[in-house]
């Protein structure tokens, strides 16, 4: 589905990642695990092609399809979706006018699903929502677009406990045989998503790959110290 091939990215006049490789096969959900400023952030941004981010060396492809020189347009078209951790306002856009242009998928079920205040639809994009609202806007419009592959950046933090049981379960309802891979520095989607596989991304190098409880038990006691390593 996603295959990353010795990928380094810089920024400006600096070097974020470095011979990054990884590969998701359809039908499995992946974890990207790493401290703040370890470039996950940069990876799932040069993933989607966002301008700022220069490939130096290596390839993205997806489907079999090298996507490497792309414009983002061209990555959503061809079935790429993501739900940011900090998305941007979006004033005079009503979030159900977004929903109505841009959704393939079952609303109502996502909606009940994800437990979303009705009122949330006719309030402008992201202006004035909470953590949680946020979230959830993010999660209803990616998932309301049933892309092929999804990118959701740290879903586990910046929310109440309330709203991350919410969040958990939802994916783990909605991520049954999709593709996916899952950013998170704190780890806590373990306990809702079965994983196939995870990374730890770590000064900008992938640092270890594996079994994704085990590496989430290791970082629970040891942080990412190991990683120095």
């Amino acid at each position: 589905m996603l295959r990353v091939e010795k990928l380094t990215v810089g920024v400006a006049n600096e070097t974020i990642l470095r011979d990054i490789s990884l590969e998701i096969p359809k039908g499995e959900v992946h974890i990207l695990f790493g401290p703040n400023g370890s470039g996950k952030t940069t990876l799932v941004k040069t993933i989607l092609g966002l301008s700022g981010y220069k490939v130096i060396s290596g390839r993205i492809l997806f489907l079999g399809k090298d996507i490497t020189n792309l414009s983002t347009n061209e990555r959503v078209r061809l079935g790429i979706g993501a739900a940011f951790q900090r998305p941007p306002e979006v004033r005079g856009v009503k979030l159900k006018d977004l929903l109505r242009l841009t959704a393939r998928n079952d609303l109502e079920e996502i909606i009940n699903d994800l437990k979303v205040d009705r009122n949330l639809l006719n309030r402008e994009v992201n202006v004035k929502f909470s953590g949680g609202e946020i979230k959830k806007s993010e999660l209803l419009q990616v998932f309301a677009q049933n892309p092929k592959f999804i990118i959701l950046d740290e879903p586990d933090s910046g929310v109440d406990l309330e709203n991350l049981n919410v969040v958990g379960r939802f994916l783990a309802k909605h991520l049954t045989n999709k593709s996916a891979l899952i950013i998170t520095h704190i780890g806590y989607i373990l306990k809702f998503v079965r994983a196939k596989k995870a990374y730890v991304l770590y000064k900008g190098r992938i640092a270890m790959e594996g079994d994704p409880g085990r590496i989430y038990e290791k970082i629970k006691r040891e942080g990412y110290a190991f990683a120095l390593d």
